[in-house]
């Protein structure tokens, strides 16, 4: 069971996103990833989702052209706001989280 300093800084991981996206994460998972194997997994799994759904972004801006993007920009949006939410409250409990429809480029 990781410590609850651990706990709160994987859970700032992701509460940090909402207000700097890469900046304030990868600050933290900089400083802490070699102290902490509970932190570096979520700062991992962070910037993986980031990564992934920042194509899914991208494929979702060039399908507006055929009117399609309209939507899988909301679906994309929606998505990685609601699973920011679980990944840090997972991380707070102690728990591992894995996001859906993630490419695991950072191992």
């Amino acid at each position: 069971m990781p410590s609850n300093d651990e706990r709160l800084l994987a859970a700032a991981i992701y509460v940090s996103s909402f207000f700097t996206t890469i900046i304030g994460p990868l600050v933290i998972w900089l400083l802490k990833k070699d102290e902490s194997a509970y932190i570096d997994s979520h700062g991992k799994e962070y910037f993986n989702f980031i990564i992934s759904y920042a194509v899914y972004s991208i494929i979702s801006m060039i399908l507006m052209i055929v009117l399609i993007g309209f939507i899988t920009i909301w679906i994309v949006g929606v998505a990685a706001f609601v699973f920011t939410i679980i990944a840090a409250v997972k991380a707070y409990e102690g728990k591992e989280y894995r996001f859906p429809l993630v490419f695991r480029l950072i191992r």
